[in-house]
């Protein structure tokens, strides 16, 4: 099969599109067929300093396709059928193998597209703002990064549930398209600063919540926290080294909530929040934003543009047909 894979970490230009051996549909997984793989956070993160495992290694968290395989141990999974899935490597390829509890049925009607970048990205915003932030009608929640894949799906969650939301965002000319998702104020920080304008958009008091997958962003977060606050940190979508004074949340009673989802996804609450996401995915009320489409020989410019900051939601890359 064809892949976008590395030997060593670095920029976008260590990937390459080479052959690589088809892999092996486990026992208890199934072999897809990949029809989309969007680009997360975490595969940027790993290409750029994480050692591979070995050469040839094939990054990716997320990719949705066709079943053409399943094991002896897989009852509630059929060739033909189509899923999307997550595992901490793998995507960027023509052919996935994943275990079966990794996968999600995508509803008739939700583009394949779509089906590929929901699981982590609005996996990722409900566990931070709901099982780990117990974010509450009325209450007021700061998304940092609102423009990327899991700050457009907490947008729209936070809003749902009845909290006002602000976010930040580099340019305020993608503000008009979170509005229209849900947010109330758009924060530009290029321009402004976003402690003192949490606080003039709050009269003082500060937020309820904070859901931050930048890292580099967490000083700024826990100031903008009123006391006794939350703040969830999870990913570090700015390559920082997570160092920051907690003196000041001491003093406060705030609260630091760490998350990581390689090892939530398949808990069964999550799973089924996940399910039920495809399926207001399908119909509309929930939206799933893919900036830009590239093809799988294309990976190294993909990845180039998604870490560009300035993409609205997520890229995609696409196997070319056979």
């Amino acid at each position: 099969m064809k892949a976008a894979i590395y030997d060593h970490p670095g920029p976008p230009d260590v990937l390459r599109y080479a052959d690589v051996p088809d892999p092996v549909c486990p026992n208890d997984g199934v072999l897809i067929r990949v029809e989309a793989a969007a680009i997360e956070g975490g595969d940027l993160i790993n290409r750029a300093s994480t050692p591979p495992p070995h050469p040839a290694f094939v990054v990716g968290y997320a990719a949705a396709g066709e079943i053409i395989a399943i094991g002896e141990d897989v009852k509630n999974r059929k060739v033909g059928q189509k899923v999307t899935s997550f595992d901490l490597a793998g995507s960027h390829a023509e052919l996935r193998a994943v275990v079966a509890s990794r996968t999600w049925p995508v509803p008739e009607g939700l583009d394949v597209a779509a089906a590929a970048a929901l699981p982590i990205a609005f996996g990722t915003a409900h566990h931070c703002l709901f099982a780990r932030g117990g974010l509450k009608r009325g209450e007021t929640v700061l998304v940092q990064a609102g423009a990327g894949g899991v700050g457009l799906a907490a947008i729209q969650l936070a809003h749902l549930a009845g909290a006002t939301v602000l976010a930040t965002v580099s340019g305020l000319e993608r503000a008009e398209r979170l509005v229209e998702l849900g947010l109330d104020h758009a924060i530009d920080h290029r321009s402004a600063d976003v402690v003192d304008t949490v606080m003039r958009l709050t009269q003082g008091r500060g937020v309820d919540l904070v859901l931050d997958p930048v890292g580099a962003t967490l000083q700024g977060s826990l100031a903008a926290l009123r006391p006794e606050g939350r703040l969830i940190f999870v990913g570090n979508a700015g390559g920082s080294q997570l160092s920051i004074d907690l003196w000041s949340a001491l003093q406060a009673n705030q609260s630091l909530f760490g998350v990581f989802m390689g090892t939530q996804l398949e808990k069964p609450d999550v799973y089924l929040t996940v399910s039920r996401m495809l399926e207001l995915a399908t119909t509309g009320d929930l939206k799933v934003i893919v900036d830009r489409t590239f093809p799988l020989a294309a990976a190294p410019e993909a990845h180039t543009y998604a870490e560009g900051n300035s993409i609205l939601g997520r890229v995609v890359i696409v196997p070319a047909r056979r």
